[in-house]
């Protein structure tokens, strides 16, 4: 327990009389075996079967086209068991198509014999294994059916499955590209009153399965915020920590060996709870999961408090163990050999691209698997964190014929003044720089997550407030008498919002970084012809972002690369800010100018608050403060942009628009230019709402070749069914580039 440690925090000395102990490179000889390092659990479980604590987890990996013109789908599949002597195995089988036309029967070529997969470890101690199943199945002409089934296992946990061994997924055919689901915050703030949200359970994963299975995603996306960890500090090993009164003695206190099992015995059962609640574990094992993290993944705030109480041995010791379970549950790859601790200096810094140097103590009845080469869905950053010892991944894979994905990790190098490294900026536009040259033209929309919003109201005038000196005196008196409670944090002693303003994009202290960003992405959308489409959690409530040309150059949105949405889906699962609040940011609400050729605003989507309800004041149509999640689906039609392409993606359609879907473009002669940013800005707009043709999530507009956005909203917290109403509108691709002559 904390009580029993030194709080004095001193790296470890050599007597003069002691003989050196081994180098760091004998102990690492010495660990190092074959596929990894450590041997695992010395005793393991001998019951027949295999038990499973945790899973399946599904993940999807990205797309590679082969020599011979086959196209591969990359994923994996990962469970968490009791150790065991036993191999886990998996069975993986097609089932052929999902639309089955009479041509499609015909044609069709199910694989209907299985494919046995072995399953690969990546961890183990004497309390659990993870272990991956590396699935390569090739993209076929049709949207295809897979089934999975794993062998000999039994489960922990209860399952909503009538087989829970038996799972399905699916594939878009060459043609086609993924329907995505996006989502973020899933989880609860502690002290949350959970029965005023139907439990713990997230119930609009419900209403993501009822989409599901009438027309099945193909991705889902995570905005961070996948797992809430925040209850380290409140019911968990930190809760002794937190309490100390005096800062600089919270601030020096050490992160022994002790402590560090402790957490990471918190976090595992904390991941392992969760991801095993249904309807959300049903989610995960029957949708391809795509995820970054943010602060709760790790812990509120985390980044984005001041600098020298960042850089206290705790939160960098959280930073290595919340690290390790993100690399095995979000991304099921090894995690590092070792995390931080002061009982071992040679985790206390980075030893280059592995991390941590080597702790024996960790690797103790412990097995680490090494990951041979590198995968290509990851960008890793060039140095680590300033408070994880290990470098960002951010991520970049295909969805699909005509849509490309690039997800930046903005937590593992943030700091209260920068959210990545200029490095890392280059390394990310230069991988989009390569990818869509050799795409030649056939991407047609860049989907790019980056967790917390980008185009979202200013607040710079709270941040002044909250900083302000007059805020002095009133935390020397909640310091000393515990005046003003809650609304000051128990780590900083900053005002408790903070943290969570210098998140924000539109902080003051990112605004060059913002406006950098956002100016070399309308540069990549001109000179490759991409649609740029931006998702953004975090914030709690539902909203639709969007840069444009100033109006005044007469740019019209279909050929304006700076037209670019900012899709605000948070949260799925935890609870809304007050209708206050809410209002308060559509009152802010105010068109900005990003330079003097872009402006950008809030879309006034919400044409009604959800079901019957009034959460909202009678003018604010563009932040609605329910629970939500978002379904992103490109328009498809036959035949539009010709043929096979040298990089062997179709870039027309073999079938006819999916149903919904008109077969024409829209009629752009009955749209009225927008007079300012609040008016629609293009006949996609036109409508937006619930009685748009995409509010429903199933059905297409007729906006052939964009981006159909459906935010789904759920109408009454206190149904445990959760159901939702959608709120539609659609983003044209972008038809051709704005040249510096285009204009009146």
């Amino acid at each position: 327990m904390l009580s029993s440690i030194n709080t004095t925090f001193e790296s470890p000395r050599a007597s003069i009389h002691e003989e050196p102990g081994p180098s760091t490179e004998e102990i690492e000889a010495s660990f190092r075996n074959s596929t990894g390092y450590g041997h695992g659990a010395a005793r393991k479980h001998t019951i027949k079967g295999i038990e499973v604590m945790c899973g399946p987890l599904l993940n999807y990996k990205g797309m590679r086209l082969e020599p011979s013109n086959r196209i591969v789908w990359h994923g994996s599949i990962l469970i968490v068991v009791k150790p065991t002597w036993s191999q886990p195995t998996l069975n993986l089988r097609c089932l052929g198509p999902l639309q089955k036309s009479q041509e499609e029967i015909q044609s069709a070529s199910p694989d209907a014999e299985p494919h046995l997969i072995t399953g690969r470890k990546l961890y183990e101690d004497p309390a659990k294994a993870f272990f991956r199943f590396e699935i390569d199945i090739p993209i076929q002409h049709f949207e295809a059916q897979w089934e999975y089934t794993l062998d000999g296992v039994s489960f922990q946990y209860p399952s909503n499955s009538p087989n829970p061994q038996t799972r399905r997924f699916y594939v878009p055919a060459r043609t086609q590209s993924m329907r995505i689901m996006f989502s973020s915050c899933n989880g609860f703030s502690v002290g949350t009153d959970l029965p005023a949200f139907s439990g713990p359970g997230g119930v609009l994963w419900k209403d993501v399965m009822r989409v599901h299975e009438q027309r099945p995603f193909h991705v889902m996306i995570g905005g961070g915020d996948q797992i809430y960890n925040d209850g380290v500090r409140v019911t968990g090993p930190l809760k002794a920590w937190t309490d100390i009164g005096n800062p600089a003695r919270r601030r020096h206190f050490p992160f022994p060996a002790t402590l560090r099992d402790e957490c990471d015995e918190f976090y595992f059962k904390n991941y392992t709870q969760w991801y095993s609640l249904e309807p959300f574990a049903t989610a995960n094992s029957q949708i391809p999961q795509i995820n970054i993290w943010d602060d709760h993944d790790i812990i509120d705030g985390f980044g984005s408090y001041t600098d020298h109480f960042m850089r206290c041995p705790v939160f960098r010791g959280i930073g290595g163990v919340s690290h390790k379970y993100y690399c095995l549950f979000q991304h099921h790859i090894a995690p590092p050999v070792a995390t931080f601790t002061t009982d071992a200096p040679q985790t206390m810094t980075s030893q280059g691209i592995n991390g941590p140097g080597i702790d024996p103590n960790q690797l103790q009845d412990t097995y680490v698997y090494t990951e041979q080469g590198n995968d290509p869905s990851f960008i890793l950053g060039q140095s680590p964190g300033p408070y994880v010892e290990e470098r960002s991944r951010s991520l970049y894979m295909q969805l699909g014929a005509r849509v490309a994905f690039i997800g930046i990790d903005a937590r593992t190098e943030r700091t209260r003044h920068q959210v990545n490294y200029p490095e890392t900026y280059e390394l990310i536009f230069q991988r989009l720089e390569t990818e869509l040259t050799a795409a030649k033209g056939t991407i047609k929309h860049l989907i790019l997550l980056l967790g917390v919003p980008i185009a979202y109201p200013r607040l710079v005038w709270l941040e002044n407030i909250f900083s302000s000196p007059i805020i002095g005196p009133m935390r020397f008196l909640n310091r000393r008498f515990g005046l003003g409670g809650s609304f000051f944090n128990h780590f900083d002693g900053q005002v408790d919002l903070l943290d969570d303003l210098d998140d924000h994009y539109t902080a003051r202290n990112h605004k060059e970084e913002r406006r950098v960003l956002m100016q070399r992405l309308q540069k990549l959308a001109q000179d490759h012809g991409v649609r740029v489409t931006i998702l953004g959690g975090d914030v709690h409530l539902g909203a639709m972002g969007r840069f444009y040309s100033k109006l005044s150059l007469g740019i019209p949105t279909e050929r304006d690369h700076r037209y670019m949405v900012n899709i605000i889906s948070s949260a799925i699962t935890n609870k809304p800010p007050p209708s206050a609040i809410a209002n308060l940011l559509a009152r802010r609400n105010k068109i900005h100018h990003l330079d003097d050729e872009t402006d950008e605003t809030l879309m006034n989507l919400f044409d009604k608050d959800p079901g019957n309800s009034t959460k909202t004041a009678a003018k604010n149509h563009c932040t609605l403060p329910s629970r939500n999640y978002a379904v992103i689906s490109e328009v498809e039609a036959p035949t539009i942009y010709g043929s096979n392409n040298a990089n062997g993606y179709a870039t027309g359609l073999a079938n006819e628009a999916l149903d919904g879907a008109a077969n024409s473009k829209p009629k752009n002669d009955d749209f009225t230019p927008a007079e300012n940013g609040h008016q629609p800005l293009h006949i996609g707009e036109v409508g937006a709402g619930t009685t748009h043709p995409t509010s429903n999530a199933l059905t297409l507009s007729s906006m052939i070749g964009g981006l159909d956005i459906c935010l789904k909203v759920e109408i009454d917290p206190r149904d445990s069914e959760g159901i939702t109403e959608g709120y539609g509108f659609s983003i044209p691709a972008l038809q051709a580039t704005a040249g510096p002559s285009y204009g009146k």
